[in-house]
């Protein structure tokens, strides 16, 4: 175990606990953490192919209210121990690391509930025009959630590292158990962003929807094309949309439409 990693991974870990409610609500994206924790673990390609794989997903899950999702902080850590440190495949860390995310999940609901019987110190603060207090409830609870996490992530790197041998040597003796968590691990990409697509899919993109897959599967089997496949075919969906977009600014524009009301919800 190297101590410089252990303190480097507590802090990274800190911010990104933070920064899922605060601070600039990115950082703790797989494809932005995953990368990070691959340098400070000395692996920054399985940080790429993690955090993209990773973010895939998770990015159809957003928290609803008092609703978590499983978390991608703790998920993308565990997930990048398990890989380096343990040698254990993508999909393979993936489908260990999903089970971690969901005690991610409980582990900010507990933040939450602690956090309810200090809201009256806040709502005191406000009554009486008290600024400070009011911010010394909010670092209150972002240290209360970093330092979990941070715990977390530090105890996840120790085992993970403490159990390397032991974990493949069960991937080996056990390979039918861990094909399945590899199969579950690829299969919940699709799931993710099937989630994103439920959400944002309107009826009248069936067309273009189909047509990217088209585009993907034409460009993907051209040699001079292939390596830069979602690339051609992510300038092929700005396009697309720049024109429908320029287009409905016309149509609104010689129709008198996009002056405010209730049609536009102004």
């Amino acid at each position: 175990m190297d101590v410089i990693q252990i303190v480097l991974l507590a802090v990274v870990t800190f911010i990104f606990a933070i920064d899922q409610f605060s601070l600039t609500e990115l950082l703790y994206r797989p494809i932005i953490a995953c990368p990070i924790i691959g340098l400070i673990l000395g692996d920054l390609n399985t940080g790429l192919v993690i955090g993209g794989t990773y973010e895939l997903m998770m990015v159809g899950n957003m928290p609803v209210g008092g609703a978590q999702p499983p978390n991608a902080v703790l998920g993308g850590i565990v997930a990048m121990i398990f890989a380096v440190k343990a040698g254990l495949p993508t999909d393979q860390a993936l489908g260990t690391a999903v089970i971690f995310a969901v005690f991610g999940q409980y582990t900010v609901t507990l933040t939450f509930t602690i956090m309810s019987g200090l809201m009256a110190k806040a709502d005191k603060a406000a009554e009486n025009a008290d600024p400070k207090g009011i911010t010394a409830v909010n670092l209150t609870s972002m240290v209360i959630l970093g330092s979990i996490f941070a715990v977390l992530g530090v105890a996840a790197y120790v085992g993970g590292t403490a159990l390397g041998s032991s974990l493949e040597a069960f991937s080996k003796n056990f390979s039918w158990f861990m094909a399945g968590l590899g199969a579950a691990g690829g299969m919940m990409r699709y799931v993710g962003f099937a989630i994103l697509l439920k959400i944002m899919l309107a009826n009248d993109m069936w067309g273009i929807y189909f047509a990217g897959f088209a585009a993907a599967a034409l460009l993907g089997n051209v040699a001079a094309t292939a390596g830069a496949t979602l690339l051609l075919v992510a300038f092929i969906g700005a396009a697309i949309a720049l024109y429908d977009f320029n287009t409905n600014i016309k149509i609104k524009a010689q129709t008198g439409a996009g002056n405010g009301g209730e049609t536009d919800g102004i």
